[in-house]
């Protein structure tokens, strides 16, 4: 295979994973590394750094657009990102000095627990009221567009969803995926906001934490520009294809699709680590 085949094939598979990750708030990096490591054959460690690449930009195509249609909660998102970063940063030093088996069965773990995340059912307007004082404090509670007009939404167990997104950074640090199944279960689950609040302030955030993750991999020289330069340009236009379509998406035949290609590159990834073909 010539380079402009490899790279031609790698920035369709990015493509459509910043489309996927645009939709559903997963970020890319949840099929950019095993598509890198279990069709490609690359590295691990490299794969994650060309995937925290992918995630950046899957954050700067998607958030824009997000943001100006009044659906992510800028406020929630900062406050959140401070978890999440802490967590990057140090998931991302031990990354370094874990062994390339055990990184790919954690990632294949985190990539069945995420299909199983995009099949659960999820309402499209928040109906429990419950508040917590800190976020009435911080003033995270807000409102979002629907087809009824702003629909206003309140924060609920803000101190729990801190610790579910540090536990989201760490992931994105050692696993280059964003992480942003997690996210998303956070702040859907956990803290009581609407689905599509959710995945689009997980995109807005991924791309923080990504980056806090990406210094340390540049400095341990696990990003290669000949990788990471297609799996951008893919990603990219793939994010904001995503995010123009969401607003008005049927999305659950995509999660059956994607959860059905994340359980099947989870079960890829440890047959050839169990067999030693990474």
């Amino acid at each position: 295979m010539s380079i402009l085949e490899f790279s031609l094939l790698i920035w369709i598979g990015s493509f459509c994973a910043g489309l996927i990750g645009a939709l559903t708030g997963l970020g890319g990096g949840v099929i950019i590394v095993p598509l890198l490591t279990s069709v490609f054959g690359v590295d691990i460690r490299y794969a994650v750094g060309a995937s925290l690449v992918s995630v950046i930009a899957t954050s700067l195509g998607a958030a824009s657009t997000y943001i100006k249609q009044g659906y992510t909660n800028l406020r929630l998102g900062m406050f959140l990102e401070v978890a999440t970063t802490i967590g990057a940063i140090v998931g991302a030093l031990i990354a370094t000095f874990v062994s390339v088996k055990a990184l790919t069965i954690v990632l294949a773990i985190v990539l069945i627990y995420s299909a199983y995340l995009s099949q659960k059912p999820r309402v499209e307007h928040a109906e429990d009221e419950s508040t917590d004082p800190l976020a009435n404090y911080l003033k995270l509670n807000s409102t979002y567009p629907t087809s009824e007009g702003l629909v206003s939404y309140q924060v609920g167990s803000l101190p729990t969803g801190f610790g579910v997104m540090l536990i989201a950074g760490v992931l994105s640090g050692l696993l280059g995926i964003g992480s942003g199944g997690f996210k998303v279960l956070a702040m859907d689950q956990v803290m009581g906001v609407p689905f599509k609040v959710s995945t689009t302030t997980s995109n807005f955030m991924i791309g923080v934490t990504a980056a806090a993750s990406a210094g340390v991999y540049l400095t341990r020289g696990y990003i290669d520009p000949g990788l990471s330069m297609p799996v951008m340009l893919g990603v990219l236009p793939g994010a904001f294809l995503g995010a123009r379509v969401l607003v008005g998406a049927k999305t659950q035949i995509l999660r059956i699709v994607f959860g059905v290609v994340l359980v099947v590159m989870a079960m890829k990834m440890v047959y050839n680590s169990l067999i030693g073909g990474l």
